[in-house]
């Protein structure tokens, strides 16, 4: 990834939490002049980043194509029923089916927030779920996220039954096809719609990052790892044993 000095000034918060998921370039005039990168990349062993690049190049090459937003409901609206797009920033992505390890993740997951969150007025809802948000009023965006907590369901629900609000946490798990998707497109576009809490679960390393957003910033975040118990920031006493949520 590139960005102009001005740029990196600008947004500092935010490239310093997407260095930890890929190097980032700082230009100046048009020349490259640094580069940003995470030391906690040696320490903790992540995967190659240029072969997860090239994976997913190839998977957007084969669902992914621009398009307006208009021709994005019309698509869905004919699709079979078992097909699942997202669009992002005038991307169409078709979803791929999710492997054994996702599917665990997902599951238990799930059983815990379903369980942590009765009698509670924020609801826990899962994937296939589309969620809407936009930048600005011409930028729309669907997404369905694997895991997400909604606290104003009721209150934003259209006539056909979708909701049209934001989710206070959403849960993303990654796979190779979609992890710089996930890591990069999606952490941005949730940081500027006004999520509070990201949480990034990683199957293939075996451990979860979560971010607490504020202001269209990173406001916090943590990395928690195999053996390590998760907590959220936002609501006080949710805990995740990542040995539970992993094969």
């Amino acid at each position: 990834m590139k960005v102009t000095s001005t740029e990196l000034q600008n947004n500092f918060g935010k490239y310093l939490m997407l260095c930890t998921y890929e190097p980032i370039t700082i230009t100046k005039n048009g020349t490259e002049i640094a580069k940003l990168v995470s030391i906690l990349d040696a320490k903790i062993g992540r995967m190659n980043t240029a072969e997860i690049i090239n994976e997913e190049d190839v998977a957007y090459k084969n669902g992914g194509r621009k398009a307006t937003y208009e021709e994005f409901l019309e698509l869905t609206r004919d699709s079979k029923q078992e097909d699942r797009y997202e669009y992002i920033d005038g991307e169409i992505v078709l979803l791929t089916s999710p492997k054994t390890a996702h599917q665990t993740a997902l599951t238990e997951l799930f059983g815990i927030y379903y369980n942590w969150f009765q009698g509670k007025k924020c609801k826990p809802m899962v994937a296939p779920y589309d969620i809407t948000l936009r930048r600005d009023a011409e930028n729309i965006n669907v997404v369905q996220p694997d895991l997400m907590v909604i606290c104003d369901l009721e209150e934003h629900l259209n006539k056909n039954d979708y909701y049209m609000g934001t989710p206070t946490l959403v849960v993303e798990i990654l796979s190779e096809s979609t992890w710089r998707k996930d890591m990069l497109k999606k952490t941005d576009l949730y940081m500027s719609c006004g999520v509070s809490e990201y949480w990034i679960v990683n199957p293939l390393k075996k451990d979860v990052t979560i971010y607490l957003f504020k202001d269209g910033e990173v406001e916090d975040y943590r990395m928690y790892r195999p053996t390590e118990t998760a907590e959220s920031f936002t609501f006080e006493g949710l805990k995740v044993d990542l040995n539970k949520i992993f094969l």
